[in-house]
């Protein structure tokens, strides 16, 4: 059945949320409405709300991009059907969308920035067809834990293709407790990686880490760059591979300080994949890039046709979503907002509808 209206939370304006109800949209052929299951709250949604990253869409609008559900109304073969909306929609016509880069795609849309006022705080969203992913069976996942795929999950796996990695791999990634970078670590796993180094601030995340795919861990609070450097020397040293020879690194956490660390460890035939957003500049020498022989590459969401494969690992093992996940209502949502905002979460939250 579809609703007349959309109930929903808004960003009224940065910093500001306001739980209101609007119109449902028309619908438009190909169109599916999707009764939200979960949302997740992801650094993106923060970025919009306290730190002045601008929306495509103007205020007011609602925010949330990671987002599961059941299709209700719209295109008659999908009603009923459990889907992962993706984060990046691209236009599938245009020239980078043909040429199989349509994650960055300029027309491409995205729910809670340039889907008009519609995000994924919502208790419907208005989507097309075309690019859900269908979920199918998933006993013992729930679907609102699958909503994270939706760019936590599907991004490092994104960053995983545009670093041509496969097995036998030696893997860097800076951040690997976060919310990105504990998958972009699990992704790495599941994709044959032989040794993955995981770096983080945070010790107790980053000790967990270790049942997750991490083979050894740094943790650089307190210590200078030569003693990080060390280490990781100690590290490759131990596994019996060189430690300045061909590692990919994946730089997940948008910090100045870890693209430094993360350029730091860049050596030889080597490859650095900036994965994580940031506004801070940094400052690198191209002339090492060039003596070096090695790659920097950056990497942008996900292409729609890629999450069938992603879903899969998340099924069958290969990523856990259930130790790195919660679920509150989205009732919770400023306090929710406030905690992240504050590093004071320990999982990342999934947010479920609960409009009265």
């Amino acid at each position: 059945m579809i609703p007349e209206f959309i109930d929903t939370w808004q960003m009224a304006e940065p910093g500001k949320l306001l739980k209101t109800r609007v119109p449902m949209p028309p619908l438009q052929p190909g169109d599916v409405v999707v009764k939200i299951a979960g949302c997740g709250v992801c650094h993106t949604d923060l970025s919009y709300f306290y730190m002045g990253v601008p929306t495509v869409q103007k205020p007011p609008l609602a925010l949330g991009h990671e987002i599961s559900g059941i299709a209700v109304g719209g295109e008659a073969s999908m009603l009923g059907k459990e889907v992962i909306i993706p984060a990046v929609l691209p236009c599938g016509e245009c020239e980078l969308c043909r040429s199989g880069r349509g994650n960055r795609c300029l027309a491409q849309k995205m729910p809670g920035n340039s889907m008009g006022i519609y995000g994924g705080f919502s208790s419907h969203i208005v989507v097309q067809a075309r690019f859900l992913c269908v979920v199918g069976d998933h006993p013992g996942v729930p679907l609102e834990h699958l909503s994270v795929i939706a760019d936590a999950v599907t991004t490092p796996y994104q960053a995983a293709v545009r670093a041509r990695l496969g097995s036998g791999d030696l893997v860097v990634v800076v951040g690997a407790a976060g919310g990105v970078g504990s998958f972009m670590v699990q992704v790495a796993k599941g994709m044959g990686s032989k040794l993955i180094v995981g770096i983080d601030v945070n010790a107790d995340k980053l000790k967990k880490m270790e049942k997750f795919g991490a083979n050894a861990t740094i943790n650089p609070r307190g210590i200078s760059a030569k003693e990080l450097k060390d280490h990781f020397k100690s590290i490759a040293k131990a596994a019996g591979v060189s430690s300045n020879t061909g590692w990919k690194i994946f730089e997940c956490t948008g910090t100045k300080a870890g693209q430094e660390t993360a350029l730091s460890l860049l050596s030889f035939v080597g490859m650095l994949v900036v994965v994580g957003y940031g506004t801070e500049e940094t400052s690198y020498m191209l002339s090492k890039l060039m003596a070096f022989d090695a790659e920097i590459i950056g990497t942008w969401g996900c292409t729609p046709d890629k999450y069938p494969a992603v879903l899969e690992m998340c099924l069958d093992g290969r990523i856990a979503l259930e130790p790195f996940v919660e679920v509150r209502p989205m009732s919770q949502i400023e306090q929710v907002f406030d905690e992240a905002h504050h590093g004071r979460l320990n999982r990342r939250v999934i947010l479920t509808p609960d409009f009265n």
